[in-house]
């Protein structure tokens, strides 16, 4: 009964192989690029993309249950080869942007509801990760932060309850074991609000040095992100920056702790664990932000 991985380059698709494989599981991990692919010992890989049917069937040989990376491309498609290969059940990795009631006209809300609604029409078993925020958004701020510059933002009191992609990964596979949140749908939030400024702070405290912060212009920040985004995606994440700058914190899903009964892993703690990320300058572009209304690895 093979698990396939799919997006498992990404920090909760290895996250998710690591657990699998650690229990002893058969698990299979899948990416366009498999070459790219770092998998433990013994690790099957294997070339799965969803905009190419023709490697559905390799990748989906005897496989019972998928976690699935959430891309709209060829998804329909896919659907339809994992219900002919015998699948049973499928955990997706979607978004908090799905809940928004102009979740099917925003780009990044409806990038992840075309995937939901492909799943919940098929017939099969699914569970839904809704995810909120990602820690990992901040790697968006290891190129200035390893050169010294401050950091430009447009929303900085922004209110967000990051998650831990660890939790991520953690509830994946508690649900692809049989436990919950098994066969539902679940907004995963962290254990706590952070502004984006709270967050910089942190990584202060974490590294040892001041980060200066400097507020720009909505503009100004349309066109940095522009350049590592799709500029309707970058719309979709200034309108959701600038809603959460109310004032009021953010609101707080399941995490860990309520559905695992497991304390929530930090902001704080990701920093410690990634310091050394930030310690300096790091070539090529900075990440492309992953929240609740993204999705990437």
């Amino acid at each position: 009964m093979t698990v396939l991985v799919t997006g498992a380059r990404g920090q909760v698709g290895r996250g998710v192989v690591r657990r699998l494989h650690a229990a002893g599981l058969p698990v299979r991990a899948a990416s366009a690029r498999p070459g790219e692919l770092s998998v433990p010992a013994g690790v099957e890989s294997v070339e799965l993309a969803l905009g190419r049917p023709e490697t559905f069937a390799a990748a989906l040989s005897g496989v019972r249950q998928v976690f699935l990376y959430p891309e709209p491309s060829g998804v329909d498609a896919f659907v339809g080869a994992a219900r002919a290969a015998g699948v049973e059940h499928v955990v997706l990795l979607s978004s908090a942007a799905v809940l928004s009631e102009a979740a099917a006209e925003d780009p990044l809300g409806s990038h992840n509801l075309r995937v939901e609604q492909a799943l919940l029409a098929s017939g099969l078993s699914c569970t839904l990760l809704r995810a909120d925020s990602f820690a990992s958004n901040a790697l968006a701020w290891a190129h200035p932060i390893g050169r010294g510059l401050p950091i430009e933002l447009p929303y900085p009191e922004a209110a967000l309850a990051v998650v831990h992609p660890e939790d991520l990964a953690e509830l994946a596979f508690a649900a692809l074991t049989g436990r919950e949140p098994r066969g539902r749908a679940v907004t995963v939030t962290g254990g706590e609000s952070l502004t984006l400024r709270r967050q910089l702070a942190v990584l202060a405290e974490v590294l040892g040095r001041e980060i200066p912060v400097e507020t720009i212009g909505r503009a100004a920040a349309a066109e940095q992100l522009g350049r590592h985004m799709p500029a309707a995606f970058v719309e979709s994440l200034l309108t959701y920056w600038a809603a959460a700058s109310g004032g009021a914190p953010a609101a707080l899903g399941d995490t860990t702790r309520t559905l695992l009964g497991r304390p929530e892993r930090t902001f704080r703690q990701w920093a410690v664990e990634h310091a050394g990320e930030f310690a300096a300058h790091r070539p090529g572009p900075p990440a492309q932000p992953r929240a609740g209304i993204t999705s990437a690895p």
